[in-house]
């Protein structure tokens, strides 16, 4: 999906000006083949304006308390299977260095099963959603409707014939249960 990105600041009158706008390729990854991950504005800390439309320092995949995320998300359609010929070592470390962090989160016994010390704000933009929570329940959500994730544990799936896009904001929170 081509998403575009558009970045509005001041200048050095204070007039409202677009200081960038630039089209955000998706970070793609061997360890789970057709989901995309757009990263397209975040910060490790409580934000002042950026005038000049740089972006702020985000270095994990999952902002800290006080930090944020914005992006979207993209599942694939179906089951996704692994090559068999993946070389898993190498697809880990190439899943770490575009998603720093991420792979901390996930239960290698429960794959896609997450749980992080965030508050999730979450829109479906198309395609269809499974929100699967920690007791097995299941939540369908279809374009235009809404989610808020609250620290809890859970996975995404798409059981649908095309991409579900998901635009999200995660916000650093503090969680009992989580690092």
């Amino acid at each position: 999906m081509d998403i575009r990105r558009v970045v509005t600041g001041h200048d050095a009158d204070g007039k409202a000006v677009v200081v960038d706008d630039q089209k955000v390729a998706p970070i793609t990854v061997a360890l789970v083949p057709g989901t995309e991950f757009h990263r397209l504005w975040g910060a490790d800390s409580v934000r002042t304006f950026p005038d000049d439309g740089s972006r702020p320092a985000s270095g994990d995949y999952f902002p800290p308390v006080g930090g944020f995320r914005f992006g979207f998300f993209t599942i694939p359609p179906g089951s996704t299977e692994l090559p068999s010929d993946l070389d898993f070592d190498a697809a880990f470390a190439e899943f770490e260095e575009k998603l720093p962090g991420l792979g901390q989160y996930t239960e290698p016994d429960e794959p896609g099963m997450h749980t992080t010390a965030t508050v999730d704000y979450g829109v479906v933009v198309s395609g269809q959603a499974i929100l699967e929570l920690d007791d097995g329940v299941t939540v369908t959500l279809n374009a235009g409707d809404s989610y808020i994730q609250n620290g809890t544990r859970h996975r995404w799936s798409n059981i649908g014939d095309v991409p579900a896009v998901m635009a999200i904001t995660l916000i650093g929170a503090h969680h009992r249960k989580v690092d």
